[in-house]
């Protein structure tokens, strides 16, 4: 369970929930977990996961027994426990430390919660193959007149008879437990078309004549009635367990496919770690590693957990955790993500972060949260699904008796009600929008792009306009000092330098970064000195006491020394960013920082405008700073000297002028705009604050990856739109045709188990989605000094 904020508490728990076979089945948990007092819940059939907001008061006992009320195993999904990740890892390049067993990984690889147990999935591949050999027969002799010989049908009947009792069991099971909580299914309509298909053989071969030693059967692709004897339907009673336990199979396999993002990512964390304590290694289960140990991470091993090089060298692969494929090289200082490949020398590191903190944790969590959403076709497809089993039921029944009210042979009259049964199921709708969406964002991950649900790829297809904030969104937010102007008269340029490094230390803005590291670099006297009363105003700048001192660094105003304003213009006019340093009420230095583009912020910003994103630069630098930046990018519309407040303004302001905003941001400064924008989408690199507010995370801290979500985005919906089209029209169009007797119950087996393949396979194309390849030659951009 997870808290919620709210005047009321309410927190979030999440069920496993078995059984379930297509929408109808989700529409009903929903309804019954919705019954108990300020509960909501969102059901994906996909995942076999049930995500409940309720009050603190509403118990999981509570939610448990409304799910078996409603003819369904719940199970209760335990909360993440303070770890790296579930214990698994995967690839020689996920060894567990020197010594382990080769098959450890495998060992300890985790079921899916929300899938079939190891045996469960082996007893229905047994059920399967069981079937399929006593269907074979059944279904050759059935359709080959030539093969029929004396007293055919009646070795038909006994190798039928354990493929509608047994085989058919999980079915009828379903059904009846159904029928008990007064609720119709999918099984209850393959169940129901199993039973009429056998007990009208049964009629016919004891009562109907087509017991006769020498009864011959002519088969047809189309029902057909009228003969002397009654037809008998034991191909059809084998042909609808076995398509339907053959399309399960298929779609498990294909679902399956569409989490396998996820389980690669829950397989990037190592399950040992070796620790380094008084110059001894030992081998630690990762789950007792605590911040500030330091650890060994060798050659081709997996950086345990997050954390920063203590010493030794490397080139680590981020490629699975960031989708950035350039190997990065680290060194003594450099922060490392636990997940990463060490391809070169050996590296000490000391952990910062462990468990659910980690950058790993927090990736695999978004993927998951984003999967449990649906979109807003979805939700409409299981208000359908809901009535869908019930009216099927109607139809059926009422086909049955209009063939036999117009006089109609009864064999003609079974043949299409059965046939209705069979084939009007709401599986695929269930399927069209869960797979479609693990499958896109298990590719985004992969590709460095983190959406939070279907709300957010629904908003980021329609996005129109895009403000892009400047520093470490556009550039690489690396500042560093150009030149330092101090005033005649003062306290020096040096003084000035260590006091602004000093208060600068507190600050996580990429200006006071590179302020506090060149004040650290020329400091000539060891380490600069401690700073009280830190504040940190966002948009403004940072202020405190150093050395008894009241030190301000913050942007520059008006009514500058002749110095200083001249060192402003100059850094203006270049197009630096100044600020200002104030000791004591007084002006004393003038610092001139510069930034460099983003390499792929050129082609990001052209890329957006293809795609008919207007792009828009706001940002808290000077006039003279914003246009220059914007210039190189060909950004028309600029807005400089932007507070946080007026960030979101102006967001407020272009959406009440009807369009659709997308921010992009990396800081304190931006969180505001990015809740405020229909959708917010956050550097990878930037805050936990901006990463907090916004619905799409940047992982690998490319700005050309803005792009590719808006195409993935605009993918994934269209694949989503397809399936429902499917979905629907399938229903459409072979409804009518067992209606009106032109669709058999066999084929109409297999057309049913075919649609939801159908669905599933559309939604895996999403897998191997590609970005736009890169143009050669393309510019990439400038220093914006």
């Amino acid at each position: 369970m997870t808290a919620e904020g709210g005047t009321v508490a309410r927190v979030t728990t999440d069920l496993v929930v078995r059984g379930m076979t297509c929408a109808a089945c989700v529409n009903r948990v929903e309804k019954r977990l919705s019954r108990i007092d300020g509960v909501t819940a969102s059901v994906n059939l996909a995942t076999s996961r049930a995500r409940v907001h309720h009050p603190v008061d509403v118990t999981a006992e509570a939610l448990l027994a409304a799910v078996e009320k409603a003819g369904y195993e719940p199970e209760l999904v335990p909360p993440p426990v303070p770890r790296a990740a579930p214990r698994a890892t995967t690839g020689p390049a996920a060894s567990a430390g020197p010594g382990a067993p080769a098959d450890a990984a495998d060992a300890d690889t985790p079921e899916d919660p929300a899938g079939p147990t190891r045996e469960e999935a082996r007893k229905d591949r047994e059920r399967l193959l069981i079937t399929a050999l006593l269907c074979l027969p059944v279904l050759v002799l059935s359709m080959v007149p030539a093969l029929q010989f004396r007293n055919w049908q009646w070795l038909c009947l006994v190798l039928a008879a354990p493929v509608v009792v047994w085989s058919a069991w999980p079915f009828h099971l379903r059904a009846a437990r159904g029928l008990r909580h007064s609720a119709a299914t999918m099984d209850t309509l393959v169940s129901l078309g199993v039973i009429a298909s056998f007990a009208w053989s049964l009629y016919a071969l004891f009562l109907g004549g087509a017991g006769d030693p020498g009864m011959r059967m002519p088969f047809s692709l189309l029902p057909s009635a009228g003969t002397e004897v009654a037809h008998v339907y034991l191909e059809a009673a084998v042909a609808v367990p076995l398509f339907v336990l053959t399309g399960r199979h298929l779609e498990a396999r294909a679902r399956r496919g569409t989490g396998a993002a996820l389980r690669s990512l829950a397989g990037l964390a190592a399950k040992d770690v070796t620790v380094r304590e008084d110059g001894r290694e030992r081998l630690l289960p990762i789950e007792e590693l605590i911040p500030g140990q330091g650890f060994v991470v060798r050659p081709g091993e997996r950086v345990a957990t997050d954390g920063v090089v203590v010493s030794g060298s490397s080139a680590l692969d981020l490629s699975l955790i960031t989708g950035e494929s350039d190997p990065v090289e680290v060194g003594p200082g450099r922060a490392v993500v636990g997940g990463a490949v060490n391809m070169g020398g050996l590296l000490l590191v000391q952990a910062t972060a462990v468990g659910a903190d980690t950058r790993l944790a927090r990736i695999t969590h978004l993927v998951t949260e984003a999967q449990a959403g649906k979109a807003r076709a979805q939700r409409l497809a299981d208000r359908v699904a809901g009535v869908f089993v019930p009216a099927v039921l109607s139809l059926a029944v009422t086909v049955l008796g209009f063939w036999l009210g117009a006089g109609a042979d009864p064999q003609a009259a079974v043949t299409a009600a059965v046939a209705i049964l069979v084939v009007a199921c709401p599986c695929a709708l269930g399927l069209a929008t869960p797979t479609a969406l693990m499958a896109a964002t298990g590719r985004g991950a992969r590709l460095g792009i983190l959406v939070k649900g279907p709300q957010s790829l629904e908003a980021l297809r329609h996005v129109d306009v895009i403000v892009l904030d400047k520093t470490g969104t556009l550039t690489t937010g690396h500042m560093s000092v150009v030149r330092v102007t101090e005033t005649a008269g003062g306290i020096g340029r040096d003084t000035a330098v260590r006091l602004a490094g000093a208060v600068e230390q507190g600050s996580e803005h990429p200006l006071g970064r590179a302020v506090a590291s060149y004040a650290q670099r020329a400091a000539a006297r060891g380490p600069l000195p401690g700073v009280a009363g830190f504040l940190a105003v966002p948009g403004s700048g940072v202020t405190g006491i150093v050395e008894g001192r009241r030190v301000e660094v913050r942007t520059p105003g008006e009514g500058l020394p002749a110095s200083l304003a001249q060192a402003l213009a100059e850094a203006e006019a270049a197009a630096l960013t100044p600020v200002l340093v104030r000791v004591d009420g007084f002006d004393e230095a003038l610092i001139a920082l510069g930034d460099v583009l983003r390499p792929g912020s050129y082609r990001a910003v052209d890329r957006l405008r293809r795609l008919g994103v207007e792009p828009v630069l706001a940002t808290g630098d000077r006039e003279a700073t914003a246009r220059a930046v914007a210039r190189e990018l060909g950004i028309t519309e600029v807005h400089a000297h932007c507070s946080p407040e007026g960030k979101a303004a102006l967001v407020r302001e272009l959406r009440g002028g009807g369009r659709r905003v997308a921010v992009i941001g990396d800081g304190v400064n931006d969180a505001a705009a990015l809740a405020e924008a229909d959708l917010g989408i956050a550097m990878g690199s930037g805050t936990d604050v901006a990463i907090g507010a916004a619905d799409v995370t940047l992982v690998r801290g490319d700005i050309e990856a803005v792009a590719d979500a808006v195409r993935l985005a605009r993918r994934t919906l269209a694949t989503i739109r397809l399936n429902l089209v499917w979905a629907f029209g399938y229903n459409a169009v072979t409804v009518p045709l067992a209606a009106v007797g032109l669709l058999g119950p066999m084929l109409a087996a297999a057309a049913m188990s075919a649609s939801s393949v159908l669905v599933v396979a559309n939604s895996l194309r999403l897998r191997t989605w590609q970005p736009a390849p890169r143009r050669p030659g393309s510019p990439v951009g400038k220093a914006s000094r």
